[in-house]
């Protein structure tokens, strides 16, 4: 007697869930550029000047004082409520950010604006991102930077990441 050995097929974990068609994905993603902001370029239109939104810093005042984004706004998500209107005029492009992918405060903080009546968007990456590709850090001693690390940005001055 023959015997054929088992074929053994693995499940993807990955495709469990089909991939949607391709215009919805289209839709999808292109529905995510309107509730997010890359820290790339946050820092391109904060150093050209073209602007157009106000940077929020939803962190507390002590996270604020250890260092923060040069020209952000501090108002902790708490606050936002209350001090939306006296320190972000009303009808101004709000873009929220806290300290990192791993804390949803900046999300706390884009809701709480959204819900003052404010357009927002939330700064993917945070604080920690900021600093990790070597964009400039304020604090009480001034502005810093550090060279940017090899494992979020290019190290290269004239490099980009090509994304």
């Amino acid at each position: 007697m023959t015997t054929t050995p088992q074929t053994r097929t693995a499940s993807s974990k990955v495709l469990r869930v089909p991939p949607a068609d391709p215009a919805t994905a289209a839709a999808h993603f292109h529905r995510r550029f309107a509730f997010e902001a890359d820290v790339s370029d946050v820092h391109a239109d904060t150093e050209s000047g073209a602007g157009g939104f106000v940077l929020v810093d939803s962190r507390s005042a002590e996270a604020w004082a250890q260092g923060h984004i040069p020209g952000a706004v501090h108002l902790p998500t708490d606050e936002i409520a209350a001090r939306a209107g006296e320190l972000v005029a009303p009808g101004s492009v709000v873009v929220t950010y806290c300290w990192g992918p791993g804390c949803n405060g900046a999300t706390r903080a884009a809701y709480a604006f959204a819900s003052a009546g404010y357009q927002v968007k939330e700064m993917l990456g945070g604080f920690e991102y900021w600093s990790r590709e070597g964009f400039p850090v304020e604090d009480s001693a001034g502005t810093r930077q550090s060279p940017p690390d090899p494992l979020t940005a290019p190290v290269a001055a004239d490099a980009a990441c090509g994304c």
